[in-house]
């Protein structure tokens, strides 16, 4: 699987056990300043805490229901 696009360059081909421990700047996108309030308002500092954070995946099970909802 090739997530590079999705990483700043030092990041890059990291084994996916590293990235999940990796600060959310790692992230393509996320800058320092996006990445310090994450963690001001959520308490997010790594990769993994984002994709744990339960808010953030509250609205991701919304979108992906809302795509079936009848």
């Amino acid at each position: 699987m090739n997530i590079n696009k999705a990483l700043v360059k030092g990041y890059q081909d990291k084994p996916l056990k590293v990235l999940v421990k990796a600060p959310v700047s790692a992230l393509t996108g996320v800058s320092e300043a996006d990445a310090k309030n994450l963690q001001q308002a959520f308490g997010i500092k790594t990769i993994g805490d984002m994709a744990n954070n339960k808010f953030f995946r509250w609205a991701s099970a919304i979108a992906v229901l809302a795509e079936v909802e009848e």
